[in-house]
């Protein structure tokens, strides 16, 4: 899909030379990955100390 978007040439820049993309539209597929995989962690964690992970994998392997 093509977009035109007006991102600052030195924030563009600075984000290619952190990330090491090669071109413009690889480093906002990055940004844009990064983000959401942000976010997504972000709601993982809100499940913290609610889910019960107590497993006996003796149990579960059927060893004795």
């Amino acid at each position: 899909m093509r977009t035109t978007l007006d991102i600052p040439e030195d924030l563009i820049n600075e984000a290619m030379k952190v990330t090491q993309a090669s071109t413009k539209t690889e480093v906002i597929k990055k940004a844009l990955f990064n983000l959401i995989q942000k976010n997504k962690i972000k709601s993982l964690k809100s499940y913290k100390g609610k889910v019960d992970l107590s497993v006996d994998l003796n149990f579960v392997r059927d060893r004795k």
